[in-house]
């Protein structure tokens, strides 16, 4: 059974990561609708400034809590957050609370703690709203899958892309129930699963970006495109190592380096946009959002490989 420690701590770092970036895909859905959807903008809106307020709240039960590796590690807030976030809101007219961004920018990593009751409880309930409004977005991307599958609705977002944020709010809600109902989690399998399914959101990643390019932009085209194909293979090397086919620090230790490379990319990427510096549809904001994943990804791989290390030395 999970510590009331390690409860804590896993909790709002999870929350951390992935209500930001729950937050930002209902923020790109609401941006790609048509004026005919303004109830689907509207709702959108809603669940967006609802994940402000939950992201606010862990943000305020975090500070000395979570782990300096998760502070530091650019998944949480990068250089180029702030700046992407007003480059967004000039673009879209939509207002985006800058005063989360820079609140993260000055949270503190702590030491590992002692076992706080009331720290727990808000913990518990703050999962608990956690579970509510992320079901409520998988519930609202689903319908709009459904309906842009069967033409009742257009969107500027690729069908693809619906699906990849909403099989990302699925993984989120499996993560928030396993944590309240005290899992302890097996590293070694969750190494298998966690590069299986970030290494697919890797490539998509890759192939957004190139179909978000300018036709001009021939260069980055081919740049995505590669990196588009190296993460298939990586995601089926994952898959033959969870079937033991495969050794799995080899695979842990491929995706490493490739996702230090599309990372560097991303982040390259993210600079050109705010620069004005490359041609494309790309929002700032989506160019940040997608290279916090790769850092989320990074620490994880990192972690991956040292278990790796611990159980080859025995």
């Amino acid at each position: 059974m999970l510590s009331s420690v390690k409860f804590i701590k896993q909790s709002l770092e999870l929350h951390l990561f992935f209500a930001r970036i729950m937050k930002e895909h209902s923020f790109f859905l609401e941006a790609g609708f048509t004026p005919k959807d303004a109830n689907f903008t509207y709702q959108a809106d809603v669940l967006r400034m609802e994940f402000d307020r939950l992201l606010a709240d862990t943000i305020s039960l975090s500070n000395g809590v979570v782990s300096p590796e998760v502070v530091q590690s650019g998944e949480v807030v990068t250089p180029y957050t702030l700046r992407a976030e007003m480059a967004t809101t000039y673009y879209t007219g939509v207002q985006i609370p800058t005063g989360l961004t820079q609140a993260e920018t000055g949270l503190m990593g702590g030491e590992p703690m002692i076992s706080n009751p009331f720290l727990e409880q808000n913990v518990f309930i703050l999962n608990q709203q956690a579970i509510c409004l992320i079901s409520a977005l998988i519930q609202f991307k689903t319908t709009l899958l459904s309906n842009v599958l069967s033409c009742r609705m257009f969107t500027v977002n690729y069908p693809l892309l619906i699906d990849h944020i909403l099989r990302e709010a699925k993984f989120y809600l499996q993560m928030v129930q396993r944590l309240q109902n005290r899992e302890e989690i097996n590293v070694e399998k969750e190494a298998y699963e966690q590069e299986i399914f970030w290494n697919k959101i890797m490539a998509e990643h890759s192939k957004f970006i190139r179909g978000l390019l300018d036709p001009t932009e021939d260069e980055l085209i081919n740049i995505a495109n590669n990196f588009g194909n190296e993460f298939d293979q990586l995601e089926k090397e994952a898959k033959r190592a969870m079937d033991k086919a495969l050794p799995p620090e080899k695979v842990t230790r491929d995706s490493l380096e490739a996702t230090k490379k599309i990372r560097d990319f991303k982040a390259q990427g993210t600079q050109g946009l705010l620069e004005c510096k490359i041609r494309s549809i790309i929002i700032p904001l989506l160019g940040d959002h997608v290279l916090r994943e790769a850092n989320h990804y990074l620490r994880l791989l990192k972690m991956f490989q040292k278990t790796h290390s611990v159980k080859s030395a025995k």
